[in-house]
């Protein structure tokens, strides 16, 4: 069964005579009655009755007739939404990104690029870069912005930018007026940290044992408000980004010293994979706006 022999049901069905159907659908009568009945072959009931040159639709006719407008009726709405994706300025995005570019990075990337672009759509996954990965890998995602990887074709990455790693302390705690340190100060110290999958966790981890620092964890949390709070809270201290949720009135925060303490964050997307025009616009200001700066 194929889509054209629907149509011409359609057309035979509203006009109930074959010589205007074959004139409307610009095609001969013959061919026009061969589709049909072909159809009807295919279908195993007969769907119109035939009375000379006479030919109405009958019952099996008539059920067939409003399945197959309900078909029409998917089939161009389905058109009308794919149309509408493909459009640059009315598609979706689906959106990865680390939980700790949730507060303010992610929210002023989507402010800006919607002063250009408002009718395009996101969708949003919070999550760590290796469950990022599975999603992108699986479809779920167009593009997602996660730390520095390992990865393997088709997955592509491309660093954005860099943020350096502060040591925070309580406010209270002796080291608190300190401008900078060196990491071996910190081997006596409790530590408060991400949960082991997050990036920023491996990051630390590997600071650390660079550092022959083997941290005594009091507590892990799966944000950095949280981590930063029991920081605030006496419980050790901590190894994060600058952070405009972190309290200026309970942490302090010092420059490491001896070492190089960063984060790498970058762009991730599966090679040669389709990707919507908008997911393509809105990766493209990403670039362009990380280039700028």
């Amino acid at each position: 069964m194929e889509w054209q022999q629907l149509e011409y049901f359609v057309t035979v069905a509203k006009l109930e005579h074959m010589t205007r159907a074959a004139e409307a659908l610009a095609i001969s009568q013959p061919a026009l009655s061969r589709s049909i009945s072909k159809l009807e072959e295919e279908l195993g009931v007969p769907l119109f009755d035939r009375q000379g040159r006479s030919i109405m639709l009958n019952r099996y006719g008539e059920l067939f007739l409003y399945r197959v407008q309900r078909m029409r009726k998917e089939y161009e709405k389905a058109v009308l939404e794919l149309q509408e994706l493909n459009n640059p300025e009315l598609g979706d995005v689906s959106l990865g990104f680390l939980h700790t570019l949730g507060t303010s990075i992610v929210p002023d990337l989507i402010r800006s690029f919607r002063q250009k672009h408002p009718h395009i759509r996101f969708h949003f996954t919070q999550n760590y870069s290796h469950s990022q990965l599975k999603q992108l890998l699986a479809g779920e995602l167009d593009i997602c912005l996660l730390a520095a990887i390992d990865t393997e074709p088709p997955v592509c990455w491309k660093e954005l930018w860099r943020d350096e790693l502060y040591i925070m302390v309580p406010i209270d705690h002796p080291f608190a007026t300190r401008k900078s340190i060196k990491m071996k100060e910190l081997e006596h110290e409790n530590f408060v940290l991400m949960k082991k999958g997050y990036a920023l966790r491996r990051t630390a981890d590997k600071l650390l044992n660079a550092a022959g620092i083997k941290p005594k964890i009091t507590f892990e949390g799966d944000e950095v408000s949280t981590v930063a709070g029991f920081v605030g809270a006496g419980l050790g201290v901590s190894l994060l980004p600058v952070d405009e949720d972190l309290n200026p009135n309970k942490l302090a925060k010092i420059r490491v010293e001896d070492m190089v303490c960063e984060r790498i964050i970058g762009m991730a997307w599966i090679e040669n994979r389709y990707l919507p025009p908008s997911a393509r616009q809105f990766q493209q200001f990403v670039f362009d706006f990380y280039e700028k700066k």
